[in-house]
């Protein structure tokens, strides 16, 4: 199996998750659309949020880097409209959209700015903008080690473009102008196998980024595989839903 195609089986199982879909859900609502506005979600993936948005008469656009995962979106959803683009140059017109999302992305930019600066040009005035995303320093995780866990979420942290780049949500927000700028937070907690992988990915990060040694790493992944068979694993993923509105000014 392909890491794409792994990537877009985890992304899958992710999403159908309940927690996912609310939040979702949720980040729909913050956009306030009405039936027949133009919408772009970037950082789309496979499109499972452009097939929710286009069910509520939405015209939502996906964007992504990827262009496998434009490949399998369109292959899902033939009558959507997808298109390859990244969150600095997105393929739309200026003022185009009443709304833009993008869920998970921007810690993957080391440029946040630039990027809002772009929602700016391709949203109308009085548009909306909601980022999803989580704070990879900030993840909670039960463990007989607390001093080796907290290493371990440093170090995997490190190792992401803008680890932190969620809790600077609002302050980004504002430093782009934008107006109405509102944060919540949405924890997710999951103690049962589901992201035992996830978890014993952290480690193996945390291992070859040379944070931690091979015993350590095969005593954690130990002991969060024994929790996972025993029904004790326990991980608490916080996750920012930021919203704002951008001004009445065509800048």
């Amino acid at each position: 199996m392909s890491n794409e195609t792994d990537l877009i089986r985890l992304l899958d199982i992710a999403d159908a998750m309940p927690g996912a879909a609310a939040l979702r859900a949720r980040s729909y609502e913050l956009l306030r659309l009405r039936p027949g506005d133009p919408a772009v979600d970037v950082g789309c993936g496979a499109g499972r949020a452009v097939a929710e948005l286009n069910d509520q008469k939405i015209t939502a656009i996906g964007v992504d880097v990827n262009e496998e995962m434009i490949g399998v979106a369109r292959r899902r959803r033939p009558e959507a409209d997808f298109r390859v683009g990244d969150a600095y140059r997105l393929p739309l017109g200026d003022h185009e959209v009443a709304g833009y999302r993008a869920d998970k992305v921007f810690h993957e930019l080391a440029d946040p700015a630039t990027a809002l600066a772009e929602a700016r040009r391709v949203l109308a005035p009085g548009g909306r903008i909601v980022l999803v995303g989580q704070d990879w320093d900030a993840f909670v995780i039960d463990s007989d080690q607390p001093g080796l866990t907290r290493t371990i979420v440093h170090a995997r942290a490190d190792l992401i473009t803008n680890p932190r780049a969620a809790r600077a949500y609002r302050n980004l927000l504002l430093d782009a102008g934008f107006g109405d700028v509102e944060v919540e937070v949405h924890t997710e907690v999951f103690t049962g196998t589901t992201m035992l992988r996830m978890l014993t990915g952290l480690a193996q990060a945390a291992h070859a980024a040379g944070a931690i040694t091979r015993e350590q790493c095969d005593a954690w992944t130990a002991e969060q595989t024994r929790r996972a068979e025993q029904d004790r694993l326990f991980l608490a993923l916080p996750l920012f839903l930021a919203s704002a509105t951008r001004g009445s000014s065509i800048r």
